[in-house]
């Protein structure tokens, strides 16, 4: 299991969240995400837009999986 935690970027608001899912859904790992006292799935829109803004918030990203150390790099990368 990976877990990361980042503070996510101004650049999300600007991001459509069906692309986070979408990168998500590129890998073969379970990921969720944890904000607050929330924590959803990645894979799930229904999910992260239940979060709402994910803007200058701290998140933990956890990943596990055969390729849970890439997925787990996309998804900081598209929150910076």
């Amino acid at each position: 299991m990976v877990k990361k935690q980042v503070l996510v970027g101004s650049s999300m608001e600007e991001r459509p969240i069906a692309l986070l899912v979408q990168t998500a859904g590129r890998f073969n790992s379970s990921l969720h995400l944890q904000m607050e006292n929330k924590n959803v799935n990645l894979k799930s829109i229904m999910g992260v837009i239940s979060i709402g803004s994910l803007c200058d918030h701290d998140v933990v990203v956890t990943a596990e999986g055969e390729d849970e150390q890439e997925a787990c790099d996309a998804i900081i990368e598209f929150l910076k």
